[in-house]
């Protein structure tokens, strides 16, 4: 094989349109542009969101809600995700996203254990948060429930 002879996949690269060079092309005539009106203008056609003049939907709609920028979120775990845990482990927030404990949260605040689902074995748990549900359910099963800010 030489350099001279390689060429693209067939079909990977097409001609450019060729506007305006005869009824033949398809693109002839108005080039695939219609008849007049604002769209056949040089720099013609509306910005996006644009409704003609009219008052746009997201004028119309009302304005509903608040986002607060200082919000804390968590990323949320549940009892029932560490039973399978082997006894003794240190579950904190690396240990939970390592192991696909739970799903990951956009500017998380760090980790927030609730009590949903059956503990059997002892942990010690490091997280931000805990319900009262949750910190009772581990320290029945003889872990450790610590608060990490």
């Amino acid at each position: 094989m030489r350099i001279d002879t390689i060429s693209p996949a067939e079909g990977a690269r097409t001609s450019a349109k060729r506007l305006g060079r005869g009824i033949g092309s398809g693109l002839g005539k108005t080039s695939g542009k219609g008849h007049k009106g604002q769209w056949a203008r040089s720099g013609g056609g509306v910005r996006p969101g644009f409704e003609g003049g009219q008052m746009p939907l997201a004028r119309r709609v009302p304005k509903r809600g608040f986002n607060n920028a200082f919000r804390k979120e968590y990323v949320i775990v549940n009892l029932s995700a560490l039973a399978d845990v082997p006894a003794g482990t240190v579950v904190d927030y690396g240990f939970v996203m390592e192991n696909g404990l739970a799903k990951a949260v956009k500017n998380d605040s760090g980790l927030k254990v609730l009590g949903n689902g059956e503990l059997k074995v002892a942990l010690t748990v490091r997280a931000a948060k805990f319900s009262a549900s949750a910190k009772a359910a581990i320290e029945q099963a003889g872990g450790t429930a610590e608060v990490i800010e």
